[in-house]
């Protein structure tokens, strides 16, 4: 194809994925499985698609950027409790899961070992694509949301190693030391992934935080520069790019950087990308008219193993640990999405021309699209059943800060959303520092300049300025208020 028509027909598919993920929206369905059928269309009428190898290249690109897009938006203060057992869940819930889903497919589907154990790999870690895009429009408390998407987050990286080594083995090449090897092999790697996330993703801030750009447009482009930076020296350094590319964000998107809400804005921009050219690529690279009824079948059953019996039995021997009640347990197990990432790791067998690896692929494709339907429209009903949310929890305060160098103060603009318990609270029971001051509100399009009695409304627009060395105080504060109310941190002068 030409230039030209390529972007004519990357444009066309790109506002027909737009307009599909709106639809979608109101009528329930997830997103994904939207680009999924978009990209099965346009795959099967327009453009042919085959190459499971730039498939696999492609899909690992925008795997990086949906890990970056997840670190900028994931709140240190909501992840940093949630941690321990996000990363527990991400290693040895996977290994529990892995290990259980290939015994069953080995023995009670008849599948040989090396493959199952590639079944296995590939069916267990959960998405990021999918959790970060479905699970933040389910209300829910904090903790629970940290935990589903800090796993999400951080299992993608042990998985690809793992599925490199299983698709080794499927070709005939026994691993080194075996399962212990394996497991050796993984942990390190994971290790010092995060490691080079830690150092790049601190230099990152170190240097953006002391440098003035000539626009406000760079930092974003600058942050996101950084995050992916962090996967190509790890991937460089023969470590877990994946890791380090997610730990540097979620330590860019928490390093108070200037127009922090812009870079948040653009990477939540360049995710959605990803995830559209993503889902679409790989709808093109399926045909539904090729898929047997045993890969259905097959995969089906193998899928349900893995979301009924693994999944929650994976959880249970990690969140035993935190004596976490079952009901947050059951509802762990069920937002446990699987959407790009199976998909994408089943076309690295393909790419290799690894034994049955047509089949797997067929298989993996028909588990994502029937569990993801039947898991993801479902979890806000679930979380109300199992009475983990009411429905109501409080949605965070937006803010976003531009520092003023001449006066050595921040302007800080702050957006009240729905359900915040910034609602009803006035000026004065902010209780903002001495040098703080609510200088304007913006409410339906009009300005005003409030008094100390002024009632803060949904919706409305802060705009606040501060002395430099307070502005942090006053997000705490805000923060606080916003998810408990007005006596929130009302101790503190």
């Amino acid at each position: 194809m030409q230039l030209d028509q390529v972007l004519l027909l990357g444009s066309v598919i790109l506002l027909a994925a737009v307009l599909a993920a709106r639809l979608g929206t109101r009528l329930g369905l997830p997103s994904l499985l939207i680009f999924l059928a978009l990209g099965m269309v346009v795959g099967q009428t327009w453009v042919p698609f085959n190459d499971a190898e730039t498939a696999h290249t492609l899909g690992f690109a925008a795997l990086v950027v949906i890990l970056a897009e997840g670190g900028f938006t994931t709140r240190w203060a909501d992840i940093r409790q949630a941690l321990p057992l996000a990363v527990l869940l991400a290693t040895l819930g996977v290994g529990v899961s892995v290990v259980l889903l290939s015994l069953f497919a080995h023995y009670v589907l008849g599948v040989p070992l090396p493959l199952a154990v590639l079944l296995g790999a590939i069916l267990s870690p959960t998405d990021s694509a999918a959790v970060f895009s479905v699970l933040r429009k389910v209300p829910l408390p904090a903790r629970i949301r940290a935990v589903v998407e800090g796993e999400s987050g951080f299992n993608d990286a042990p998985i690809v190693l793992l599925v490199a080594l299983a698709t080794d083995w499927a070709l005939g090449h026994s691993p080194e030391g075996g399962v212990a090897g394996m497991v050796l092999v993984v942990t390190s790697q994971l290790a010092l992934g995060v490691a080079v996330g830690v150092a790049v993703g601190w230099l990152g801030v170190f240097v953006m935080r002391r440098i003035a750009l000539p626009a406000s447009g760079l930092y974003p482009l600058a942050a996101m520069a950084w995050a992916v930076l962090a996967f190509g020296v790890g991937a460089s350094l023969g470590v877990s790019g994946f890791a380090a590319v997610y730990v540097a964000a979620i330590l860019l998107g928490n390093g108070q950087l200037p127009h922090r809400n812009a870079t948040r804005s653009f990477a939540e921009g360049i995710g959605w990308v990803a995830q559209i050219g993503l889902f679409v690529m790989l709808g093109m690279l399926s045909n539904p008219q090729l898929i047997s009824l045993r890969a259905i079948v097959l995969g089906l059953v193998a899928g349900a193993f893995a979301t009924f019996v693994a999944r929650p039995l994976s959880v249970l021997v990690c969140a035993v640990w935190f004596r976490m009640p079952w009901r947050e347990q059951a509802f762990i197990s069920w937002a446990g999405l699987r959407g790009a990432v199976p998909i994408i790791m089943a076309t690295v067998p393909l790419a290799a021309g690894a034994p049955q690896a047509t089949e797997l692929f067929d298989m993996v494709f028909a588990f994502v699209v029937v569990f993801t339907l039947l898991q993801a429209p479902t979890l806000a009903w679930t979380a109300r059943l199992l009475r983990v949310s009411a429905g109501d929890d409080a949605t965070d305060v937006e803010i976003e800060f531009a520092p003023l160098d001449t006066i050595k103060a921040d302007m800080m603009q702050v957006h009240v959303p729905d359900g915040s318990r910034l609602h009803g609270v006035t000026i004065r029971e902010l209780r903002l520092p001495k040098n703080s001051v609510v200088s304007l509100i913006v409410r339906e399009s009009e300005p005003f300049t409030p008094k100390p009695d002024q009632i803060v409304r949904t919706g409305d627009d802060l705009l606040i300025v501060t002395n430099g060395a307070d502005r942090q105080k006053v997000e705490q504060r805000l923060r606080s208020i916003s998810s408990g109310g007005r006596l929130a941190r009302w101790q503190e002068g």
